[in-house]
C-alpha cells in the first residue's frame, strides 16, 4: 500500500484490511492499530509512512525487528530510480522545491514522543542508514543542484545559473560541501546536502571536514536538509555554525557527528 501510494497508484484500504482479516483471523481495528504501529517504527526509522494510518506507539520491540527485515532483504525499495522523477522533483520535475523554517517543537509538534523516535534512531543508527545510501544522497543532490539553477534564472541571473557546479561529483568528495552556488547578488554559497526519505527530524550525519569547513567558511557555507524525499521533497537550511540552532530545534533533530 505504500508504494502505490509513494508512486500515485490507487488502493483499497478497507478491501486490504478485509483479506487480512480473512488471514489471519483479527478484528478490523486490530489491523488498523497495528498498521499504525508499523507507521511509528518507519518513522523512527527514517522512513515514510502511508498517510492514513497515523503513527501510533506501545509495540512491541520484535515489530522493529520484523520491519527491518524487511527493509534490508528488499535494499531496491524506495530507490530513487524506482520513483517517477516528478516525485522526486528534479531535473524535468515542475515547479521549484519547497523550502520552509527548519523544524521546532513549536512549529512542527511530533506525532510520537520525540524523544522515544530519537531513542529509536540511535538504536538502529538511522543516520548511518541514510549516510550509507549512496543513491539516495546523489537525488538529493541533484535536486538542490536543479533547484538552485532555477531560483538564479528565474531572479534573472542565468550568468549565475551556468556556473553552478555540482561540486561532489565533477570535482570528488572531501570539500565539504556537495553545491556550489551563489546568492542573486553573486556571492558565493556552498551547499551541504544531506537527504532522508523520513520526516524533517530524522538524524544524520555529518563529517569532521563538513564541520571545519562550514566554520572557516561561515559566510558562504549552509547546510541544505532535504526530507520525505520518496513522497513530496522539502527542504531547510541551517547556517553555520550548526551549534547555533541546537536551542531552537527538537532533541531528535539534533545531528550527529562522526
Amino acid at each position: 500500500m505504500l508504494t502505490d501510494e509513494l508512486v500515485g497508484r490507487s488502493f483499497n484500504k478497507a478491501a486490504r484490511n478485509r483479506d487480512l482479516q480473512a488471514v489471519i483471523d483479527r478484528s478490523k481495528g486490530s489491523i488498523e492499530f497495528k498498521h499504525q504501529n508499523i507507521s511509528a517504527v518507519l518513522l523512527g526509522l527514517g522512513q515514510p509512512w502511508i498517510e492514513g494510518y497515523k503513527p501510533a506507539a506501545n509495540f512491541q520491540n520484535a515489530l522493529v525487528d520484523g520491519v527491518l527485515r524487511w527493509l534490508e532483504a528488499r535494499p531496491e525499495w524506495l530507490a530513487p530510480d524506482r520513483l517517477s522523477r516528478a516525485a522526486l522533483n528534479v531535473p524535468e520535475a515542475q515547479g521549484s522545491l519547497r523550502i520552509g523554517p527548519p523544524p521546532t517543537v513549536r512549529n512542527e509538534p511530533s506525532p510520537i514522543d520525540p524523544a522515544f523516535m530519537a531513542a529509536i534512531g540511535r538504536k538502529y543508527d538511522v543516520a548511518e542508514r541514510d549516510a550509507r545510501n549512496r543513491a539516495l544522497g546523489k537525488a538529493g543532490e541533484e535536486c538542490v543542484l536543479h533547484h538552485e539553477r532555477r531560483h538564479l534564472s528565474a531572479a534573472g541571473r542565468d550568468d549565475l545559473a551556468d556556473k553552478v557546479r555540482w561540486t561532489s561529483v565533477q570535482d570528488g568528495d572531501g570539500f565539504g560541501f556537495d553545491i556550489r552556488s551563489f546568492e542573486t547578488d553573486g556571492r558565493e554559497k556552498l551547499i551541504e546536502v544531506k537527504t532522508t526519505n523520513g520526516w524533517e527530524r530524522t538524524p544524520f550525519h555529518i563529517s569532521r571536514n563538513e564541520l571545519a569547513v562550514a566554520e572557516t567558511r561561515r559566510e558562504e557555507w549552509c547546510l541544505m536538509r532535504l526530507w520525505n524525499f520518496a513522497r513530496a521533497p522539502s527542504a531547510f537550511t541551517l547556517d553555520s555554525p550548526l551549534s547555533d540552532h541546537a536551542q531552537l530545534t527538537a532533541t531528535s533533530f539534533l545531528a550527529e557527528l562522526n
